[in-house]
């Protein structure tokens, strides 16, 4: 665990869940498994507030617990996860290309509260979609429950491990943790709920004061309202199902670039019928048939059979392997090479000019020159490097030794004699990829963190402006519901003067291009990721 990944771990921590679930999480990623006591005495926090965060923190999956041996529990901090908060907003806008509105705000609330049943989540959607909604209309249950279905069907949403049923005896004393359990049959099972109804709008303050010695003769008879028919069934978002969906992506864009659309149509016609039956992690998809593939081709695209058969063989050809024939039956069974895209295919085609450029705004075009030399070469001495690159000797030298210093290129020595004499030995410049990809993948961190601090300093710099312009719109949306004039309206509105709403412009225009900076360091993020974790063996 580097110090960047730490420190990002920290601001996401703090940005999300405020400063006593960060000095919780930071304190569990720096020092790994603790037990409740030991994080009580080393954070100096009450021992009611560690336990609440500790329960944010679970309810989130970035802490897990586990039952030792001894009798006490430990708490152990997923960093990895932690790091995950910062691709939310790419999570909730695949669900909305997806899935529409609805499908965005299932995937958002789940990303919000951690765990919730599928009536809850159903009920708070509809009350959303209804406010968004013209007076008079309303969104029913029933269709929020089908986007909800159609989420688990395809897997972006799955259940929580649960307590299991177990006969209780009266005399055992109960655990000291609940050990959860799932069925991976059951994991994607949705209940069967009858649930009736439409969203509701919020109601308006004297409504609210009506209705509100209601409320409190509900909450004090305690049984007026029956538990949940999912009660104690919880769902989640599934972060691996997106995460094969943006590799499924960039494997579809890859063949596109590489071959044509018709191709790159084909392969994503064969990665939606597997995307289900294969795992995150395999290497290939399921076999799938020639018959099989031309059936489920999308209706407006009119190719026939045999040109079907045409591009699957142009496609299993390939140098780069980007589909592998694995039989001859039902019209020849195909396969999409993953584990290639993700590992060779990526390495060509995205993650070299992934290092490429940020050489080349840091170092200049001869570095640049010298690199992309490295890697079509793989191993030169010095001499031959500026003989190919057609640079001087001292440029050569060093340009070199920058590269070297920063880890985008390595030297390996082959000695001639077993001394290791400097005179009798090979010095060879090499570009190790892997060892460049986590050096960026590390300045990627540094980079998400400097953006927060800077969108953090920006807000706290114009933090009155902002509670200025937060008390002017809520005027006005007070005074709009109660039917003020336009005179009163803009009179209000003058409150904030042209400066500084311009000011307000500017730090708006500021804040977006901060995010939208964090988004595309993050797509930078998951190639790297995905490359290096296609590097590590799986047993």
């Amino acid at each position: 665990m580097t110090q960047a990944e730490i420190k990002l771990c920290s601001l996401l921590l703090q940005e999300h869940f405020g400063e006593i679930v960060e000095k919780i999480g930071t304190y569990l990623i720096r020092t790994g498994t603790q037990p409740l006591r030991m994080i009580v005495s080393d954070t100096g926090l009450l021992l009611d507030q560690v336990k609440k965060a500790l329960c944010v923190l679970i309810q989130h999956n970035l802490v897990t617990y586990q039952l030792q041996k001894r009798g006490f529990v430990e708490y152990e901090a997923q960093c990895k996860r932690v790091l995950r908060i910062l691709r939310y907003p790419r999570y909730i806008y695949t669900a909305k290309t997806l899935y529409n509105d609805t499908g965005e705000l299932i995937v958002e609330e789940l990303l919000l509260n951690g765990k919730m049943t599928m009536s809850a989540v159903v009920r708070k959607v509809a009350d959303r979609l209804t406010e968004t909604m013209e007076d008079g209309k309303t969104m029913d249950y029933a269709d929020v429950s089908n986007t909800f279905v159609r989420l688990a069907d395809t897997h972006f949403v799955q259940r929580c491990p649960a307590v299991p049923e177990t006969i209780e005896t009266p005399n055992a004393p109960p655990p000291p943790a609940p050990t959860l359990v799932i069925n991976e049959k059951d994991m994607y099972v949705v209940p069967r709920l009858n649930l009736v109804g439409k969203g509701k709008r919020r109601r308006s303050c004297d409504e609210e004061d009506n209705s509100e010695h209601k409320a409190k003769k509900q909450k004090q008879d305690g049984e007026s309202s029956e538990p949940p028919p999912d009660d104690g069934i919880y769902w989640q978002v599934n972060i691996d199902r997106f995460h094969q969906h943006f590799r499924d992506q960039g494997i579809v864009s890859a063949v596109a670039n590489r071959m044509d659309q018709t191709s790159s149509e084909i392969v994503r016609t064969m990665l939606r019928m597997s995307e289900v039956t294969t795992s995150s992690s395999a290497a290939y998809t399921q076999p799938l048939s020639s018959n099989e593939i031309f059936r489920s081709l999308p209706a407006g695209y009119n190719i026939v059979k045999q040109v079907l058969d045409q591009y699957l063989t142009l496609l299993a050809d390939d140098p780069l392997e980007f589909v592998g024939k694995s039989g001859d039956s039902g019209g020849g069974m195909y396969t999409v090479s993953i584990l290639y895209f993700t590992g060779s295919f990526l390495t060509l085609s995205r993650f070299h000019p992934l290092i490429y450029f940020p050489l080349l705004l840091r170092f200049g075009s001869r570095c640049a020159r010298i690199f992309r030399l490295l890697l079509r070469k793989k191993h030169l001495e010095q001499k031959q490097v500026e003989d190919f690159a057609m640079i001087p000797a001292k440029e050569a030298k060093d340009m070199l030794y920058k590269m070297l210093s920063e880890n985008f290129v390595s030297l390996q020595e082959i000695p001639k004699t077993p001394d290791h004499a400097p005179s009798r030995t090979f010095y060879l410049y090499t570009v190790n990829v892997l060892s460049s990809a986590r050096m960026l993948l590390h300045r990627c961190y540094k980079s998400v963190a400097n953006l927060m601090e800077r969108r953090q300093y920006e807000t706290k710099e114009n933090k009155r402006l902002l509670e200025k312009s937060q008390r002017v719109e809520a005027i006005l949306a007070s005074m709009q519901a109660t039917g003020a004039e336009d005179a009163q309206l803009q009179e209000i509105e003058e409150m904030i003067t042209a400066p500084e709403r311009q000011q307000l412009e500017t730090l708006k225009r500021n804040v977006n291009k901060i995010d939208a900076s964090e988004n595309q360091v993050d797509e930078t993020i998951f190639v790297l990721e995905s490359f290096i974790e296609s590097t590590v063996k799986r047993p």
